[in-house]
């Protein structure tokens, strides 16, 4: 299996995923989004598999960026955004080849075995 995690380092979410995937030892690579991002093609898969643009944005976020994206209905423009700044996306993003979860999805990743 081939899995990716991409996450903040101070997201629980992220270490309790990181945590579930050593639990059932199965072998995974970590990405600090906020260090080294996403590179384009994996924000567009990710995108893709998690149903739009929406679904990625941390919508809890305290942020002036997202007080104004809620109010915006251009999708490209909060893509833009987003990828721009890792720090407005949901974590972790667990991808597993063309398959992407946004949030900490342990029913999901249970499939993928």
């Amino acid at each position: 299996m081939n899995i990716q995690i991409f996450g903040k380092s101070k997201c629980f979410d992220t270490k309790k995923a990181e945590r579930w995937f050593k639990e059932r030892r199965i072998r995974f690579q970590s990405v600090d989004l906020l260090r080294y991002g996403m590179s384009g093609g994996e924000f567009d898969s990710v995108l893709r598999a998690v149903g739009g643009i929406d679904e990625l944005i941390d919508w809890s976020a305290k942020s002036p960026e997202i007080d104004v994206m809620r109010y915006t209905d251009d999708a490209r423009a909060k893509e833009d955004k987003v990828f721009d700044d890792p720090r407005l996306m949901k974590t972790p993003i667990v991808r597993h080849g063309r398959q992407a979860t946004v949030g900490y999805k342990p029913e999901v990743w249970a499939t993928w075995e």
